[in-house]
């Protein structure tokens, strides 16, 4: 028997004793309920909060003003389902085995879910869910099928599949709030809600058309980075916005009959019809009322080169912000609902990103690199009743301490196999003497989209 599945069930013992502690020492002092909102592929750089030059979040910026920001806060594998697989079990991706996005999530083993749950909170999952396997540990969960879809998405609703009309950031907050809602009793809840957005394709909703539209964004220094000095892995990916981006399905223009005679054409048309063709009919006419202009903009230019990189570059922010402000907004809404809901004071609320993103850094768009823009997550969390208002967190934060800290501010005991450390001192303003100046990042993917080499630092 493997070292790793000893470890895993003694995690199991440690895990269901660290509950049932809970349950029997649980302290006098109220136990706080937990919102975890993570949102897919939003860079710092697009935070407002952490000096965005190129779009505002005010209601991310509400948390962050209301409670901590921290400035160094990382992911430890740049990439959606190790990301999702790190948090519920606040371990490495080769100690959970989600080492990539093509391994099914092994949901028998602990996470932070199933000890809340069993020491007594509700528990509820909605939105991007992404690890094939059903969720675990939860009392009530409504996904997406791996991806999801801007428009007219499905969603898996404890093992029933539907599609609903509507935007996927307007209808996930929907579904929470619906939760939220209908509770009964007096159990703390810890409800993670998970969008979609900005992941690729950077569909906006209709309100959000306009959103920047014709706005000049910043373009990076290093945007025609040549790469020298550094590995061919650096030269060698597949993520530069002028040479990688799809013109349909990215940057939303029709091909001619000549691009779509190519296989990459036909590819890019046929990945985009699989969008477009949710819309539905009133959507679409909105839509193309809205993109036939820059569409003929386009068109007209006949551009090449450089200027065509830097008008991809932008065409790309247009959408990317404007999926952005869905999500700030949606934000928004469930921080009124909780003040309308008397929830405030005792509710603990997370806003992070499951990785960063590329926004032109090195002419490149995704993330998987150990590069900063990569590699680092915004990371706001505010908790009225324990933690100060408007403080600036320099400490190491990373996606593994997510789980125990959680499990501290409930009361319950953190299992030692979990790797990462609870923020709960620093958030505080105590942190230990001795905290973290250094952390592992571990890249696995490879072969694979965007083939950016396996590496670790």
């Amino acid at each position: 028997m493997s070292d790793h599945v000893m470890n895993r069930r003694h995690f199991v013992k440690l895990s269901a004793g660290a509950a049932l502690a809970g349950v029997r020492c649980r302290s006098a002092r109220r136990r706080p309920n937990i919102l975890f909102i993570m949102s897919d592929d939003h860079a710092c750089q697009a935070v407002s909060c952490y000096n965005s030059r190129i779009n505002r979040t005010p209601n991310i910026d509400r948390i962050a003003a209301e409670g901590v920001r921290f400035s160094n806060s990382f992911c430890t594998n740049a990439i959606c389902a190790p990301g999702r697989a790190t948090l519920l079990t606040g371990t490495y991706s080769h100690m959970n085995g989600q080492i990539d996005n093509k391994v099914t999530f092994d949901g028998n083993q602990p996470t932070f879910i199933k000890i809340l749950q069993a020491a007594g909170y509700e528990t509820a999952l909605v939105g991007k869910w992404h690890l094939k396997s059903d969720p675990t540990g939860f009392d009530y969960w409504n996904i997406l099928p791996d991806q999801g879809h801007y428009y007219t998405p499905d969603f898996i609703e404890m093992g029933v599949k539907s599609r609903r009309k509507g935007y996927v950031t307007d209808l996930t907050t929907d579904i929470a709030l619906g939760w939220l809602d209908q509770r009964k009793g007096d159990k703390p809840f810890c409800l993670l809600l998970h969008h979609k957005a900005p992941h690729r394709n950077w569909m906006p909703a209709p309100r959000h058309y306009p959103f920047n539209r014709n706005a000049r964004f910043p373009v990076p220094e290093n945007f025609f980075d040549d790469y020298s000095g550094r590995s061919a892995a650096a030269r060698e990916q597949e993520m530069e916005i002028a040479r990688h981006m799809l013109l349909c399905n990215d940057l939303k223009i029709p091909l001619t009959p000549a691009e779509l005679s190519t296989p990459e054409g036909q590819s890019d048309e046929r990945i985009w019809r699989s969008s477009y063709e949710r819309l539905t009919p009133e959507q679409r006419q909105a839509w193309d009322a809205a993109y036939q202009p820059i569409i003929d903009d386009f068109r007209s230019r006949s551009l090449k080169g450089r200027e065509l990189a830097l008008w991809k570059y932008q065409r790309y922010l247009e959408d990317y912000t404007a999926t952005v402000a869905a999500v700030d907004e949606n934000i928004g809404r469930v921080l009124d609902y909780l003040d309308t809901a008397g929830l405030r004071q005792d509710t603990l609320v997370i806003y992070t990103s499951d990785n960063g993103f590329f926004l032109g850094e090195h002419g490149w768009f995704d993330k998987r690199f150990m590069y900063e823009e990569s590699l680092r997550t915004p990371l706001v969390i505010r908790y009225p009743r324990g933690i100060a208002p408007g403080r600036l967190c320099e400490e190491m934060a990373l996606n593994i301490d997510l789980a125990p800290t959680f499990l501290d501010y409930a009361g319950v005991a953190i299992p030692e196999e979990i790797q990462g450390e609870s923020l709960r001192p620093v958030l505080s303003g105590q942190p230990p003497t001795h905290w973290r100046q250094s952390f592992y990042y571990h890249y696995y993917e490879y072969p694979g989209a965007h083939m950016v080499k396996r590496h670790y630092g």
